[in-house]
């Protein structure tokens, strides 16, 4: 139990109606879970408002609510007045979980790409060094041992301060989070401050009616993290970023290629191994040392280049920065597949015209004997995708083999035929297999001497959805099922 005073300590408020003496046993934002002498958070949410459950809530024994606009409950609640109730909730479970934040070295990652990877690359350098360390991301939560299935990029303001509690048990030391435009804007990562922030890039991305209004919206939304951390690392050849750094308090420096960048990579060469590709460079500027990562391109050196910035604020040394990148790998982001000597293969994210055009574009440079990629795209969703990632892999890739992703209520074959739209606008080469694990086996099969071939789209994802519900489906266990099958022929 916690008194209320405490958890509003951080808080302006008024005192409507009821006292503040009063000893709360559960902070709720959701009204299912409402209990006796709990306090309830009223949320605008995009589906429906807390505050229409203030009532409901009253009659399950909640004993404070915590609201924006006013409601009508029973004289012996009490009703706290916030500007708004989202930063309220983010404070209140900050003082509910102990500041757990204050325990820890928090580094949070905001930008439209190559957030997932960095967090992972920062990790696998930290804990390379002795630290423990936890993350929140995309894919999952990492706490210790313990693995949890992200739903959000950033998760509620509650869950992270829960997340963050349980890895100070957990005896971790520091923690990297990625920290999404939805998240700052909707106060997920309020109650506490930043020990590093980092800003990777900003595209137009993410605008539409239930996210950013405009481009402008986007980038202030972003810009957030940077009122609200310590030290910023900024990617200093960004074009956007001034208007990032526009309103900043923390002490800022600057990654990049750029001779200005206070960390910077020089003498970049690509790597090539059995199986495998990789690049090379030197870093110059605050540290001075030579790295060879297992991660192709221009994007990895950003990605690794942001990690360096962010552990040598640990005091991690080159020969351990060296090590960990080396042997970092990411999750369903440019995951080389060892299947053979003779070609390369890879699964990524790439789910959109966007991130498709950048890896093809990227793996193009390492000059392939072909060019192969396999992709599906997913239902209920914008048949523009499947047009513009069609054409995008008719104009780069050699070969295009069309499959499915995740068809939901969709006719898988209806999506094919919206790729071929887009393919059709090029001289690209496609085949169709709608199996999923057929057109991998294919792609195997039909392997030749110095290819590369990409799975694209699933990336991380361990399922295939269709018709409302998830089936298991992991392509490294396609991929391991057919290489199995083919040594029993």
């Amino acid at each position: 139990m916690k008194n209320l005073r405490d958890l509003l300590h951080d808080l302006d408020y008024q005192c409507i109606q009821g006292t503040l003496d009063k000893e709360i046993t559960a902070v709720i934002y959701d009204s299912r879970k409402a209990e006796k002498d709990g306090l309830f958070v009223c949320i605008k949410g995009a589906v429906s408002d807390g505050h229409s459950y203030a009532a409901e809530v009253a009659q399950k024994g909640i004993s404070v609510l915590v609201v924006q606009d006013l409601v009508q409950v029973p004289q012996d609640v009490t009703v706290i007045q916030v500007e708004d109730t989202r930063y309220a909730l983010a404070c209140i479970s900050a003082a509910w979980f102990g500041h757990p934040a204050e325990k820890l070295k928090t580094i949070g990652i905001t930008g439209t790409k190559g957030k997932t990877t960095t967090t992972y690359l920062i990790k696998s350098i930290l804990e390379n060094a002795g630290h423990k360390t936890g993350l929140i991301g995309t894919i999952e939560t990492i706490i210790g041992e313990e693995k949890i299935p992200s739903a959000n990029t950033t998760p509620e303001s509650y869950l992270i301060q829960e997340y963050f509690a349980k890895m100070v048990e957990a005896g971790c030391d520091s923690v990297v989070m990625e920290v999404s435009s939805q998240g700052l804007m909707l106060h997920r990562t309020s109650g506490f401050t930043f020990d590093i922030g980092i800003f990777t890039n900003i595209e137009p991305d993410h605008i539409g009616p239930n996210e950013h209004k405009d481009f402008d919206d986007y980038l202030h939304c972003k810009s957030m993290l940077f009122r609200q951390c310590k030290v910023g690392i900024f990617n200093g050849d960004d074009p956007h970023l001034e208007r990032i750094l526009e309103g900043h308090t923390c002490q800022a420096e600057t990654f990049g290629f750029s001779e200005k960048a206070d960390l910077r990579a020089e003498n970049t060469r690509l790597v090539t191994g059995k199986g495998t590709l990789g690049i090379a460079y030197d870093v110059k500027g605050l540290m001075d040392f030579p790295v060879e990562i297992d991660l192709p391109g221009k994007f990895s050196v950003y990605n690794s280049l942001t990690a360096i910035a962010v552990c040598r604020h640990f005091g991690v040394t080159a020969e351990n920065i060296q090590k960990a990148l080396k042997n970092a790998h990411v999750k369903g982001r440019i995951e080389m597949v060892k299947v053979s000597d003779d070609f390369t293969l890879m699964i990524d994210y790439a789910h959109n015209a966007m991130s498709l055009e950048s890896l093809l574009t990227t793996l193009k440079e390492y000059k392939p004997n072909r060019l192969v990629c396999l992709f599906g795209c997913g239902g209920n969703r914008s048949r523009i995708r499947r047009y513009e990632m069609g054409e995008v892999s008719g104009n780069l890739a050699d070969l295009t083999i069309i499959t499915s992703d995740n068809p939901r209520n969709e006719d898988p074959q209806a999506i094919i035929d919206d790729i071929k739209v887009g393919i059709g606008r090029t001289k690209g080469k496609y085949v169709e297999i709608i199996d999923r694990k057929e057109a991998i086996a294919y792609a195997i099969h039909h392997g030749q001497p110095g290819d590369i071939i990409v799975l694209a789209g699933k990336g991380h994802e361990d399922y295939q959805e269709i018709k409302g519900k998830k089936y298991p489906m992991d392509e490294r266990v396609l991929i391991r099922e057919i290489l199995e099958e083919d040594s029993r022929k």
